[in-house]
């Protein structure tokens, strides 16, 4: 009988320490789904800024970097641009100087800007190539220069908004800004803006550009200083600034102080770095970047003529594949 007693007893000892561990258990869940609300309700806001998207913005301030890209009709130019657009929305400070080789600004490059909701930092201009310096028909791409016009154009109204914005007084516009060539067939790593963002004022900055000039690299050579001396270049190696457009960075008062430096038709293949530099720097006084010129954070990849035979076979029935869309 005690017996049966005892094990009666120990069973309900069991049942009530089940039913007590259950119900703390409860009550501490519970208290961690009200933190967990609590912080999705009052602590959202500060999560977004630590954690959120914004957390992996590279660049949130620093001198406005006007990025000029020359651009023209071609199947592959949304591509381009789309990918662009892309590398500059994760950077805050660039503005997007956009030049088309044309007599009027398209459609296709309105909407690139409208999808990436890059308009507020964006200006789309346009500027014919003159007829007797445009490429024709199986012309090699080298055999004209090409952007001349357009990139002319971009430092004309780069100019002028500096100016204007220097009489306004207008504070965000007249600070310290940089001016890039992006042209739209290279791969740019974000960490390309970091470096730039580094140029001081009256400085031209320079780093290496893979995959160009026949070589896995080309790049600033300097001496223990931490000096330009030179550089590595295989191709036309005696040009005055053998380096690639993708190469280098202008602080933009070096160009309002010499309205000479820019582009021309005039000087022979592979000089128009030289053209535009010649006027704004030496090679002593550059300004080192990325890692003192040890890394790679561009590349002069350019894209692959799709083949399109296809198309052309379908456009001679009066059909197409891209009819009512935009490519």
């Amino acid at each position: 009988m005690n017996q049966e007693i005892r094990l009666r007893l120990k069973h309900l000892v069991l049942f009530v320490s089940i039913i007590g561990f259950l119900f703390f258990y409860s009550l501490s869940s519970n208290r961690g789904c009200e933190s967990d609300a609590s912080r999705s309700e009052y602590g959202a806001e500060s999560w977004a800024a630590d954690q959120g998207r914004e957390a992996f913005l590279p660049n949130r301030k620093g001198p406005t970097i006007y990025a000029v890209t020359p651009t023209y009709s071609r199947p592959v130019q949304k591509a381009e641009l789309t990918r662009l657009s892309h590398v500059i929305r994760l950077v805050p400070n660039v503005f997007w100087v956009i030049v088309e080789d044309a007599s009027q600004t398209s459609t296709l490059v309105t909407n690139v800007l409208k999808r990436s909701d890059l308009q507020a930092r964006s200006v789309q201009l346009f500027a014919k190539t003159p007829t007797n310096f445009k490429l024709k028909g199986k012309d090699p791409n080298w055999l004209k220069p090409r952007g001349v016009e357009q990139r002319n154009t971009a430092l004309k109204w780069i100019r002028d908004r500096l100016k204007q914005a220097a009489q306004n007084n207008a504070d965000d516009e007249s600070t310290h800004s940089v001016v890039y060539f992006m042209d739209d067939d290279n791969t740019y790593s974000t960490e390309l803006f970091d470096e730039i963002s580094k140029i001081e004022t009256g400085k031209v900055g320079v780093w290496p550009v893979g995959l160009v000039g026949g070589l896995m690299v080309e790049k600033p050579v300097l001496n223990r200083d931490g000096l330009v001396l030179g550089f590595n270049s295989a191709w036309k190696p005696e040009r005055p600034f053998p380096l690639d457009m993708a190469g280098f960075a202008i602080s933009s008062d070096l160009l309002l102080d010499n309205p000479q430096a820019q582009f021309s038709y005039e000087v022979e293949r592979g000089y128009q770095e030289s053209e535009i530099l010649r006027h704004l720097t030496i090679a002593h006084d550059m300004q080192p970047l990325a890692n003192q010129c040890k890394d790679v954070l561009v590349w002069h990849t350019r894209t692959e003529t799709p083949k399109l035979d296809a198309e052309k076979a379908l456009q001679k029935g009066g059909k197409k594949s891209n009819d009512g869309m935009e490519v």
